[in-house]
């Protein structure tokens, strides 16, 4: 196989070859290697680079499979880790100056899970200022580029992770979800990102153990090689206060997804979506009636879920981040000094009013779940937006007042703590990639990944490579570091 080959090859599929002996860890690691530094410099998805430990990790794998044992589910997989997770003696910045020299003593909860079970740790992927907002840039490291269009944004806030997936520079990679950090970059780049139930997978350690609008989850190329790394990190752990049972991702589904009931609604609520988008997922809803399907146009309520999620994930930033806020205030950036100051001014009144909202969403989505097994929706309100703005100031022709407020057709579902993914659905008559949102009930990520499994299977979307530079530049080459 050639280098191109084994980087686009899915993740099971290395796999096989790997413990079947066919290719190297070694091998398959140097083609991903050669990918990052040939690729990376167009699109600054990969931050911290750590070539030294991968080439260690690897060796380990092929030591152990010439003994005969496979090191787990993800052997001799490369990898790269958000810059938000912890990982030991790799540098983890969190996209802000004030940490760009930490490097962590300890691996958090899901980066140990992937290492024990046999992954590849290459570096870490950029991310926006403590993940706050769907465009990846921060003062650090500047912008990741989508790479089918680098003058436009690759979402956030795993945006780097998006990004490495769809040029082939890693075969699977972590992120994590508040107001669609997973959902957002997938959709954007083509690729697929599931943001789990509450619990599912667990965090540890966080100093809100509590915190539920967060959720660690996994991104991929396919929905089964996301169920892959989902069956390593989604366990329960005494540690976390937070915990769902233990599912089996890798089953096969019991039957097919004919006569399964779906809500299809165009804009989660009346929030205003793009046409753009609108006219690319449209013929979805023949897609799903032709798998068998029955489709109903019918939009959920979603009254009291932009307050509610507004007032929590604010108080979750005063908590968090108030005391960089009184000690170094120069070293913020505005959107996460935005969510400090209006953590600052709220009441116990507000938090007790935040918490009986998110009850009521919560209860409307449930009863709107029974008689529907699922809700699919847009991923995004509107087509990549150019990289160098912020955030879109309009969608749609409707003025948007605060850097999230465009990304309310993935916050809204955070809300409900309902799982969702991202799956590529279509391309704009610009190139861009789009996806659908589908959304499932409590605790049924399973069923999430099988509804998904089965539109992929007749889509097949995800084949659609990005361009890719013809010769490597040394510009922007990822920071090194042991």
């Amino acid at each position: 196989m050639t280098n191109q080959d084994l980087v686009f090859q899915t993740a099971r599929e290395l796999v096989e070859l790997m413990v079947t002996r066919q290719v190297s860890a070694r091998e398959v690691l140097e083609a991903h290697l050669r990918q990052v530094e040939r690729v990376n410099p167009a699109v600054n998805a990969v931050v911290t680079f750590v070539p030294e430990i991968a080439h260690a990790m690897a060796a380990r794998a092929d030591e152990s499979i010439a003994r005969g044992v496979r090191l787990g589910p993800l052997h001799g997989l490369p990898a790269l880790h958000k810059d938000l997770a912890a990982t030991k003696d790799i540098r983890t910045t969190q996209g802000s100056p004030i940490f760009q020299d930490d490097v962590p003593t300890y691996n958090t909860l899901v980066v140990q899970r992937m290492v024990d079970a046999g992954a590849v740790t290459m570096g870490k992927t950029n991310t926006p200022e403590f993940g706050t907002g769907s465009q990846t840039y921060n003062r650090l490291f500047g912008a990741t580029r989508n790479p089918y269009d680098t003058s436009v944004t690759c979402g956030g806030s795993s945006g780097g992770a998006a990004v490495a997936l769809a040029c082939g520079m890693t075969p699977i990679a972590d992120g994590s979800d508040m107001a669609g950090s997973l959902r957002n970059p997938a959709s954007y780049c083509n690729v697929v990102g599931l943001r789990p139930s509450i619990g599912r997978v667990p965090v540890w350690p966080v100093p809100q153990n509590h915190f539920t609008l967060g959720a660690y989850g996994a991104m991929a190329r396919t929905v089964g090689d996301l169920a892959l790394q989902m069956q390593v990190i989604a366990r329960p752990d005494g540690r976390a206060a937070l915990n769902a049972p233990e599912v089996d991702f890798t089953r096969p589904p019991e039957r097919g997804v004919e006569g399964t009931r779906i809500a299809w609604s165009d804009s989660l609520d009346g929030l205003p979506v793009d046409e753009r988008i609108s006219e690319t997922l449209a013929p979805a809803k023949q897609v799903l009636r032709d798998l068998g399907c029955q489709v109903t146009d019918r939009e959920p309520d979603f009254s009291g879920a932009d307050e509610s999620f507004t007032i929590l994930r604010a108080a979750y930033y005063r908590q968090a981040f108030g005391q960089l806020f009184r000690d170094r205030p120069d070293d913020l950036g505005d959107s996460t000094k935005w969510e400090i100051e209006q953590g600052l001014m709220l009441t116990v009144d507000d938090l007790g009013r935040a918490e009986a909202l998110r009850s009521e969403v919560y209860d409307r989505l449930y009863g709107f779940l029974t008689e529907y097994r699922f809700l699919v929706a847009p991923v995004t309100q509107l087509p990549p937006f150019d990289v160098n703005e912020p955030w879109p100031k309009t969608v749609a022709g409707v003025k948007q007042t605060y850097y999230r407020e465009w990304m309310r057709i993935c916050s809204r579902v955070t809300l409900a703590g309902l799982p969702a993914i991202a799956l590529p659905f279509g391309f704009t008559s610009e190139g861009h990639p789009t996806g659908l949102q589908i959304i499932g009930r409590q605790g049924d990520d399973v069923g999430v990944l099988h509804m998904a499994a089965a539109l992929e299977a007749v889509t097949g979307t995800w084949k659609r490579r990005p361009p890719m530079p013809s010769e490597p530049r040394q510009v922007g080459l990822p920071a090194r570091v042991v």
